[in-house]
């Protein structure tokens, strides 16, 4: 059995080639190799281990020389995550300069510091990505500042809103998505960890910190304060971050399976000539790529609380939650990058029928402009005295069928203090958007792609 994200035939549909490569075995092994590389460099250039030895070591540290058969084999027997690897590197470099590989370090040391280093290559692929959905859905807020629709509460009509106003409460979310993406560099969730076996340095000959320091500084990684091992909290904020990106993208692909609906039908998403929407059912063109957009915020969720789990550490280290990371990680920037790029496509070709949101806006006919006649009215009778009159007219008008604006003017209180073209004239659907086209000028004023 294999998961979607090894499956040809689904993986697209749950990630891109971008994080894939990232998260492959080919790489998490180049990364480990890297941190044991910049490890025997500092060593050997602070003297704790011979020249020579680091120089063989960095020379032999690339991926290409090593059988990952072979490391599978011994990784199955010693039922450990990393021993394989230093056998194989220590033997690639071979005689005394061998002996001095993985010199004062623990296996969670290079374990934790590669992962931090593919976790980080994803993140700056989830930015760039970010950077083209933020200025596609920008461009197309632009384009329908002035669109005309309804708006809708607890999933029924409320009063006229524009679609720029729907697209822009949507960027501002992924903007806020943005700015924590990257507060997390400030926030220096992207450390690595050179601390040996309990995270105090003891193998270093009280040369650890300096070492560690300059290690990470090789790798491009912060350095932490203390030891993370027992720590897990940086990927608990990682994850927590892409969650609540994800959630955005989940609503919005929500949200659009209900504007695309045959009965509303206000949005379409792109169709290519040659899709089938449906094997049995020829007519059809299936919200595919809006359900599948929707779809990923759940596993997403799920991961985020499995990667909350590596909090509950033991002591100064165990395996019990730590590989809950080794799980969630790959899944979450995997799901996540395939909801960010393909809502960019969606966003990039969506259809918009501004005949059927003008249709839809008109529907109940002047009962969606009944708080601005309201509050019109309230201007002289009083808000309670208008809400009760307004409120009557409006339950006649859709228990009767009965026209709503007659029903407000059949009052004698109304028809002494205004006239029926005064009420008429409060209906206009232009004129009750209030500071919508504001609002979208102030977020798109955000935007700085």
């Amino acid at each position: 059995m294999t998961s979607v994200l090894d499956s040809i035939l689904l993986q697209n549909n749950f990630s891109t080639p971008a994080i894939r490569s990232i998260w492959s075995d080919d790489n998490k092994i180049s990364k480990q190799l890297a941190v044991e590389a910049a490890l025997a460099k500092i060593e050997g250039d602070l003297g704790i281990i011979p020249k020579s030895a680091a120089d063989k070591i960095v020379e032999k540290a690339k991926v290409d020389n090593f059988d990952f058969l072979s490391l599978q084999k011994e990784s199955a027997e010693k039922r450990h995550s990393l021993i394989a690897l230093i056998h194989a590197l220590q033997e690639e470099v071979g005689g005394k300069e061998g002996e001095f590989v993985h010199y004062g370090v623990t296996t969670q040391d290079i374990v934790d510091t590669g992962i931090m280093l593919q976790t980080k290559e994803a993140y700056n692929i989830i930015l760039d990505h970010t950077k083209d959905l933020i200025s596609t859905l920008a461009k197309l807020t632009k384009e329908h500042r002035s669109t005309l629709m309804i708006g809708r509460t607890h999933g029924i009509h409320a009063i006229p809103i524009t679609f720029g106003f729907k697209l822009s409460i949507w960027l501002d979310e992924l903007l806020r998505s943005q700015r924590r993406l990257k507060q997390l560099l400030e926030n220096d969730v992207f450390v690595g960890s050179i601390s040996g076996a309990v995270g105090s340095y003891a193998s270093f000959f009280g040369r650890g910190r300096e070492v560690e320091k300059a290690v990470l500084k090789e790798l491009g990684l912060a350095v932490p304060n203390i030891s993370w091992q027992p720590s897990r909290d940086r990927f608990s904020e990682f994850a927590s971050v892409l969650g609540i990106f994800s959630g955005t993208l989940g609503k919005i692909g929500r949200e659009l399976f209900t504007l695309m609906k045959t009965e509303i039908d206000e949005v379409h998403e792109p169709f290519k000539k040659g899709e089938v929407g449906s094997s049995t059912m020829p007519q059809k063109r299936n919200p595919a790529l809006i359900e599948g957009l929707a779809s990923l915020t759940q596993p997403v969720f799920k991961d985020v609380d499995l990667m909350f789990q590596s909090l509950l550490i033991d002591g100064e280290r165990d395996a019990i939650h730590w590989r809950n990371e080794w799980v969630a990680l790959p899944e979450i920037t995997s799901y996540l990058d395939a909801q960010i790029v393909n809502a960019t496509y969606i966003l990039s070709g969506l259809k918009d029928n501004q005949d059927k949101m003008v249709d839809i806006l008109n529907k109940q006919g002047a009962l969606p402009y009944s708080e601005r006649i309201m509050f019109e009215v309230g201007l002289k009778l009083g808000k309670q005295t208008a809400h009760e009159i307004v409120y009557q007219a409006a339950m006649t008008a859709l228990e009767e069928n009965k026209d709503f604006i007659d029903l407000v003017y059949s009052d004698e209180r109304v028809r002494l203090n205004f006239t029926k073209e005064d009420i008429l004239s409060w209906v206009d659907p232009k004129n009750n958007i209030g500071e919508c086209l504001e609002k979208v000028d102030e977020v798109l004023s955000q935007v700085t792609i």
